[in-house]
């Protein structure tokens, strides 16, 4: 079969014959017709994915939609390596497969999935959002993070608060839902200010896409905010702007502040997938907008280093049931 292929670590990959799989005892065999690009895709290439197995060659990709032998259209997820998804066939458990609804093309349904699916979790697994409430998504200018502004105001959040570096991006986010916008590209003082005037007002939950240094200025920020702010439920996802920080002690001892993560690890898989199969039945009534790239699957290499985060690149393995 064809399949984009991952040889060595830090290769990109490349579009060419592996062996087909076969379905073991409780797996479906899935002819893939969309799978997209991630940032955990990305990183399970390089090798520096915390999930990354280090056992090459591979074929590349998490997840995606396709229709299984009796016809039926679903998203799976985590397929059997070394067996990915951009392939023409995948093998994965049938608990890791969820029905698309009719209205989504498989090409959307892939694309936001996986993007969708990070705050949708953090949201009702982790932080535990209830209608009313405020919310602050630090790196809200890439797709994950426009998607988690959608999706706070479909659970009926009272307020959204949207940072970002891209102050053009920012400003687009008022139509999806963003009371109020922080741009992240000014002095670490200024940028404490702001956070602080906002924790003063109450913000019941942030997700976190970026890490480092906004990271700390934002906890740093709640601390100060005094003991009439609310608890947090800070939910760290993602670490676009470094893996690490300097987290005084006092920010815990000063503050109401539960730190938490959600991911692979943190989120039992099953619910994970149930997640999903939420999302994409909300996307479908909701209309969640998410802007992608279709690009052939046999176009991977071209298309693999100019995948950037603005829109996701979704890759067509079969365009007749695309």
């Amino acid at each position: 079969m064809k399949a984009a292929i991952v040889r060595e670590a830090g290769q990109v990959p490349v579009y060419g014959d592996f062996a087909e799989p076969l379905p073991s005892p409780g797996e479906n065999r899935v002819a893939v017709t969309a799978a997209a690009i991630s940032h955990v895709v990305k990183g399970r290439a390089s090798g520096t994915h915390y999930s990354a197995s280090g056992r090459f060659p591979f074929v590349v990709g998490i997840d995606g939609v396709g229709r299984l032998d009796d016809g039926r259209r679903v998203y799976f997820v985590l397929p059997r390596a070394p067996y990915g998804s951009m392939a023409e066939l995948a093998v994965v458990p049938a608990a890791q497969c969820v029905p698309v609804p009719d209205a989504l093309d498989d090409g959307t349904a892939a694309a936001i999935a996986n993007p969708g699916m990070s705050s949708w979790a953090a949201y009702t697994e982790r932080a535990r959002l209830k209608a009313g409430e405020t919310v602050l998504v630090n790196g809200a200018t890439g797709t994950a993070g426009r998607l988690a502004v959608q999706i706070a105001k479909h659970f009926g959040a009272r307020k959204v608060i949207a940072t970002g570096r891209n102050t053009e991006a920012l400003r687009s986010l008022a139509g999806l839902g963003a009371d109020v916008t922080i741009p992240l590209a000014v002095g670490e003082a200024e940028l404490e200010e702001r956070f602080k005037e906002q924790f003063a007002e109450g913000v019941d939950v942030v997700i976190d896409y970026l890490w480092g240094k906004s990271a700390e200025r934002l906890l740093i920020a709640a601390a100060k905010a005094g003991a009439e702010a609310v608890p947090i439920r800070y939910v760290q996802i993602g670490a676009l702007s470094g893996a690490d920080i300097k987290l005084p002690s006092a920010v815990l001892r000063a503050s109401g502040l539960e730190l938490m993560g959600s991911g692979i690890g943190s989120i039992r898989l099953e619910r994970l997938v149930s997640a999903v199969g939420a999302l994409l039945q909300a996307t479908a009534s909701a209309g969640f907008k998410i802007a992608t790239t279709p690009r052939p699957l046999s176009e991977v290499e071209q298309a693999w280093p100019s995948d950037d985060s603005k829109r996701r690149t979704v890759f067509i393995v079969d365009a007749q049931n695309a």
